[in-house]
């Protein structure tokens, strides 16, 4: 029997697959669903510091290849999700999740981590450094001296496993200098890729969503070969005690299949999931081991990482 068990740090699962932040895990109701499927792990939604409407509707839509989005980080607030991944380890300690955190400004991010480092919390935390904080300035993961920065404040006082969600990129010096940047901290993961951001989209003559006059992140098939650009540039040129989460464009085992083959360790399912809910946690499971079987590949780290280039 094929195996798509994996290891992210000290952390087993037995399934690769997992939800990416921001769909169908805004309410312990959502994660609970997710924790009793097929999913190796469930990941919270992405939580600030305090509770959040988010942007005005419609602030999604639906497109022939995908999804547009500006949600505007509408989530419960951080103490939500840490009171319920704390009760979870208390009643069972031996399943990991991921909490995803970002804050507002730098200054809440500090509190949101140092919150974490003081409680009891053992697991997997994700910082998402691909979302806007301050106007005028870049993504904080688009701004290579800030990314820098604040990381290396952060691991003052940060001693547990921590993991950075990224934006895409696009350019090879920019693989380059970020790589050179995380390699210089205690990573346990990064999560890439986040949807690519300021795509539009129109019906007749009018953008489909209200926020930003119509701009939003992009997801689904159209981001998958950027996704796995992304996760194969990172894979050559971390330390090997980085792993990769990849996310982008996985709607079946063959999607998740070369994200594998680039370099991740586990893979998250987005806009696929909000069409199809948690079965399709079993139905990709199973896509992939047949493809593994296939292949005669008896867990990932036979496949990992081995993409093949042309002579």
């Amino acid at each position: 029997m094929v195996s798509t068990s994996t290891q992210i740090g000290n952390f087993y699962f037995d399934n690769c697959l997992m939800n990416a932040a921001g769909v169908r895990c805004m309410t312990i109701e959502d994660l609970e669903a997710i924790r009793h499927s097929k999913a190796g792990a469930f990941v919270t939604k992405t939580a600030t510091l305090e509770e959040r409407a988010g942007n005005p509707s419609p602030r999604m839509a639906s497109t022939p290849l995908g999804t547009i989005n500006s949600m505007g980080l509408p989530n419960q607030g951080f103490p939500y999700y840490l009171d319920y991944l704390l009760s979870l380890q208390k009643n069972d300690p031996n399943q990991s999740n991921i909490l995803s955190v970002v804050g507002m400004s730098q200054m809440e991010t500090h509190v949101i981590l140092q919150t974490i480092q003081n409680s009891d919390y053992q697991g997997l935390v994700e910082l998402n450094l691909s979302c806007p904080n301050v106007p005028g300035k870049p993504q904080i993961a688009y701004d290579f001296d800030t990314t820098e920065s604040l990381l290396k404040e952060i691991f003052t006082y940060y001693k547990k496993p921590l993991g950075v969600k990224l934006p895409p990129y696009f350019d090879i010096v920019h693989f380059d200098q970020m790589a050179t940047i995380l390699n210089k901290f205690p990573l346990t993961f990064i999560n890439s890729v986040n949807s690519i951001g300021n795509g539009l989209v129109i019906n007749d003559e009018t953008v489909v969503i209200k926020p930003k006059n119509g701009f939003g992140g992009i997801g689904g098939d159209y981001i998958k070969p950027t996704a796995l650009a992304n996760v194969h540039a990172f894979y050559q040129r971390l330390k090997p005690s980085i792993q990769i989460i990849g996310t982008g464009g996985v709607k079946s085992g063959r999607d998740a299949f070369e994200h594998i083959l680039c370099g991740a360790s586990m893979v998250q399912i987005g806009s696929a999931f909000g069409y199809e809910d948690v079965a399709i946690f079993k139905r990709i499971q199973e896509e992939l081991q047949a493809i593994m079987k296939d292949k005669v590949y008896e867990n990932l780290n036979d496949f990992r990482g081995k993409l093949h280039y042309l002579d």
